[in-house]
This record gives C-alpha cells, sequence and structure tokens, in this order.
C-alpha cells in the first residue's frame, strides 16, 4: 500500500461516523460547550465567574485513571468474549472432524444419521448467539434443525443445552450399537463440555454487568469536571472558551462511551462482537466439511 493510499484510509476513517462514538456524545458535549458560551458572555459582561482555583476540585490525573479503568474494564470483557467464541469455532471444527472419524457406519443410514447429528453444530452456534441476545428461536435455525426439534426449541430458554443433549443422545446411542469405544466418546464429550463451558463463561459476562454505582459516579465526575472548565480557562479564552470546553468533553465523554459499548458484546451494537458473521463462518465450514465428505 502506497504511503497517498494509507493517508487517504486514515483520513476516510477519521471522519467515518458509523461505528464511532460521534451520535452519543453530541449531545452532552455540545451542553457543556453551551454552558461555557453562557459563562464567557457572563464575564464578557464584568461579572466575576473567572475562579481559577476551581481546577483543583478534581485533578486531570484522577479523572485520567479513573477513565482508563473504566475502560480497560469494559475492553477486557470484550476480549474475554472474542476468546470463548473463538474457541466456540475451533471446538466445534473439532467436534465435526471427531464424530466424522469416530462413528463407524456398518448400516446405510448410519452416515445419514452422523449428517444429521453435525447439523447440530452450527445450530449450537446459532442458538448461543440468540441465547445471548436474550431472543427466542429463530428462522435462522430452521435449516439446520427437524420441525420437531425447531418447536421444541420456541419453548426453551436455554437453547444451547438442549441441542448439546440432542447430540449426546446421538452418541450415546452409537456407543451402544458398538460403533464408538470408550476412548473416542470420552475425546467427544470432552469437547461438548468446553462448548458449554464456553457458553458459561459467555453468560458470566452477560449477567455480571459493571457495578451501576461505579457507572454513575464516573458519569457524574466527567460532568461537573467539563462543568468546571468555563471557570476555569475563560479569563485566558474569552470566547473561545465554548470550543474549548465542547472539544474537551468530546473527548471524555467518548471515552466514557467506549465503555458502554463494549462492555456487553453480544449485542448489536457496531463495535460488539461480528456474531451474525462467526455464526455464518461455522455454517460454512461444516457445509463445506458435509459436501467434501460425501463426495
Amino acid at each position: 500500500m502506497s504511503k497517498a493510499t494509507a493517508k487517504k484510509i486514515w483520513f476516510k476513517e477519521t471522519l467515518r461516523l458509523k461505528g464511532s462514538v460521534i451520535p452519543g456524545v453530541l449531545s452532552p458535549s455540545l451542553f457543556c460547550g453551551g454552558f461555557a458560551i453562557l459563562i464567557s458572555f457572563l464575564y464578557a459582561n464584568q461579572v466575576p465567574v473567572s475562579q481559577p482555583i476551581l481546577g483543583s476540585v478534581i485533578p486531570s490525573i484522577v479523572l485520567g485513571l479513573l477513565l482508563v479503568f473504566r475502560t480497560n474494564t469494559a475492553y477486557d470483557r470484550f476480549w474475554e468474549g472474542r476468546k470463548l467464541w473463538g474457541s466456540t469455532v475451533n471446538t466445534i471444527r473439532n467436534l465435526a472432524w471427531q464424530i466424522w472419524v469416530a462413528v463407524d457406519e456398518v448400516e446405510p443410514g448410519d452416515r445419514d444419521r452422523k449428517i444429521t447429528a453435525l447439523s447440530l453444530l452450527p445450530a449450537f452456534a446459532i442458538s448461543e448467539k440468540l441465547y445471548l441476545r436474550y431472543e427466542p428461536a429463530s428462522e435462522e435455525l430452521k435449516p439446520w434443525i427437524s420441525p420437531s426439534q425447531y418447536s421444541i426449541l420456541q419453548n426453551i430458554q436455554n437453547m444451547p443445552l438442549e441441542i448439546t443433549r440432542w447430540l449426546g443422545d446421538y452418541l450415546q446411542q452409537e456407543y451402544k450399537r458398538g460403533l464408538l469405544t470408550n476412548h473416542q466418546l470420552a475425546t467427544i464429550h470432552t469437547l461438548m463440555n468446553n462448548l458449554m463451558d464456553n457458553v458459561g463463561g459467555c453468560e458470566r459476562i452477560l449477567k455480571t454487568p459493571i457495578p451501576a454505582a461505579y457507572v454513575i459516579h464516573l458519569n457524574q465526575l466527567v460532568l461537573i469536571y467539563c462543568l468546571i472548565l468555563p471557570f476555569q480557562f475563560v479569563k485566558d479564552l474569552g470566547w473561545w472558551t465554548g470550543i474549548f470546553v465542547a472539544i474537551v468533553s468530546f473527548a471524555l465523554f467518548g471515552i466514557e462511551e467506549i465503555g458502554v459499548e463494549i462492555e456487553n458484546p453480544f449485542g448489536y451494537d457496531h463495535n460488539d462482537l461480528p456474531l451474525d458473521k462467526i455464526c455464518q463462518t461455522i455454517q460454512n465450514n461444516i457445509e463445506e466439511f458435509i459436501a467434501y465428505q460425501t463426495n
């Protein structure tokens, strides 16, 4: 990539609104900027509003450390969610291979039963996505499960657990028929346990939000800090105080908004995990695997 192209891409990304925090922080930033303009107006009319001493009320380093801690905490949750979903993708691939190789085929219908079992793997990923979004069974599941199974999932809250039970029933039946050894069954069960552990990890992130008291207190400190700034700088900046305060407010509110967006990485926000794409990748992998093995 040439330097000119890189600069063009950088400039385009810098001005991009989609995926940025501008929509979420524009209103409070303009409010603080408008308040600063009011302070400038009062100062211009000889009202004694210039109070540089207010700058020591909330030290900048304290506020900065709080914002960094807030963002790091939210990003840790985001990255943990990504690792769990990456593990889910790898485990499903390993499960598909283990089931295909380990389960013997001795009767004509055994391969169809095996393919039906493999189809439960994309259904598991889709159901996990829906479960983490508090959504019921959707049309996206229909290509991978039977109509009766789809009907069952519509009345079940923990869909991944039910799909795991169906897969376990298939494996147990094949084991009783002598098509699986004890070691093979134990290996596959270990992979299935990993899948459920990943669901549990995502559930922990989802149902353990950052304490509300901490979030509220930080928001209050940021707002107070931004409203104090005009009193501190109006003497030196005059009518430029509003622009200065709006820019500083945009930076501080923006950092807080980033934390809000990524602390629950399983939703539909632009900066959340691309769960739809991840599930589509799993579906494509299983489709290609089945097609290759049956040709």
